[in-house]
């Protein structure tokens, strides 16, 4: 059951251009930056991402794609008997001496950062890896902290953070939902 929408389409669009002025300051211009969005819906935001910060340098900033289905810690944890869906990771750029800012929609335990974390290194050896995120609700496992950060919204371990998207959901918004 929806409890609020924390973030409407005009407050999203005002986080990702935030967060694209962050990214071009804090690694003084885009030269050698990549944005790698986890799939599903941190690809949608790396590439939202990517248009502001075009517009914002007039340069582009390439966009990959990474699924980090088989670097999970849960993987061994079945609800079925399903192998899990694996949709493939596409990061058409060496990684090696980049800066890679992973991109997802919510960080919450850390454990999908970790699992991304793990994927791109196998891609290679980056320079630096930073965390870009809509939304950071909390709740920490690991001891990961996110680079940039759209909004922190604080949840009770019985709430949970979902995440729409045009692309994917038809909408734009973010919400807390009772479990």
């Amino acid at each position: 059951m929806q409890k609020a929408v924390v973030m409407d389409e005009q407050a999203i669009r005002r986080a990702l251009t935030r967060i694209a002025h962050e990214i071009i300051e804090r690694n003084k211009g885009i030269d050698g930056c990549v944005l790698v969005g986890i799939k599903t819906r941190g690809i949608y935001l790396a590439r939202r991402l990517a248009e502001r910060i075009e517009q914002i340098e007039g340069a582009s900033v390439p966009v990959g794609e990474l699924d980090i289905t088989l670097y999970r810690d849960d993987l061994t944890v079945k609800t079925d008997d399903h192998e899990p869906l694996v949709k493939g990771t596409n990061v058409p750029f060496p990684v090696n001496e980049q800066k890679v800012i992973l991109v997802d929609d919510v960080l919450f335990t850390g454990r999908t950062v970790r699992a991304a974390m793990d994927a791109v290194m196998d891609l290679g050896r980056p320079a630096r890896i930073q965390l870009a995120v809509l939304v950071d609700r909390g709740h920490r496992e690991l001891p990961i902290r996110a680079d940039f950060v759209g909004k922190n919204v604080p949840t009770s371990s019985a709430e949970v953070i979902v995440v729409e998207l045009s692309e994917v959901d038809g909408v734009d918004q973010v919400s807390i939902h009772e479990k």
